[in-house]
């Protein structure tokens, strides 16, 4: 039985932590309305597993965790036509203007983000987390793999996106 302290407990700690929820809802879900689902989900999945909840560990790695099961997940159930059908959306409306030097750092981070959108789940998971700049202890335990397993991670996938940058810049 849930108490209402619980609750407002619950409450608090969500309002504090939202921007992780938003974050991997974003990062996964490609149309609004994913995104509204990922987060009602994420947020279901928290509330059922806050009794649960292991004050050893801090906050955001046991809501980083919930929350990127949760989106990872939801993501493998969508079938491969449809995560096609996505990735094109998000490609749309791509503009390019080399007169500032900000609009170019602008298209780059866009570049970046897309690249990291089309990454397998769990390599977007690790470089999300990467660009939140977790140490790699706190990226292992959230992922459940290896600080080792980590860094050789991050390292492929930094070269991988090295060269899909200088590939894009050749076209």
């Amino acid at each position: 039985m849930t108490t209402a302290r619980d609750k407002a407990a619950f409450l608090t700690l969500l309002n504090d932590h939202k921007g992780i929820i938003y974050k991997i809802a974003n990062a996964y879900g490609h149309r609004p309305e994913d995104r509204e689902d990922l987060v009602q989900e994420i947020t279901l999945q928290a509330w059922r597993s806050y009794p649960r909840y292991d004050s050893t560990y801090k906050v955001s790695t046991w809501l980083y965790r919930i929350a990127l099961n949760v989106a990872i997940s939801w993501f493998r159930k969508k079938d491969v036509r449809q995560k096609r059908e996505l990735a094109l959306e998000g490609k749309i409306e791509q503009r390019v203007d080399d007169s500032s030097a900000d609009d170019e750092k602008e298209e780059n981070l866009q570049t970046l983000h897309r690249f990291i959108g089309e990454l397998k789940v769990l390599d977007k998971a690790l470089m999300l987390l990467y660009l939140e700049d977790k140490s790699y202890e706190e990226i292992a335990e959230i992922l459940h793999v290896s600080k080792t397993n980590v860094a050789t991670k991050i390292s492929r996938i930094k070269q991988k996106l090295k060269q899909r940058f200088a590939s894009q810049k050749e076209n």
